[in-house]
């Protein structure tokens, strides 16, 4: 694959984000976690999701900190 998988998971994230899935947030911040992505690499994709998708990807983005926080428990 020329993207691994934290990439991937990062990507999955932003689009479960502006597609306002509230399961895939939770699976894909699991999966990014699990394929080594930090807490500021989550924050800094919920950051390009929200300038592309405004107000709704801010709250969304906070469910996806809040699975990070609960997740890397």
């Amino acid at each position: 694959d020329v993207l691994d998988t934290k990439t991937r998971e990062l990507i999955s994230i932003a689009v479960a984000i502006t597609t306002r899935c509230v399961g895939c947030i939770a699976a894909h911040t699991d999966a990014a976690i699990k394929a080594g992505a930090s807490r500021e690499e989550v924050a800094a994709t919920l950051a390009t999701a929200i300038s592309l998708n405004a107000g709704a990807a801010y709250i969304y983005s906070l469910r996806a900190l809040e699975a990070y926080d609960t997740l890397k428990k």
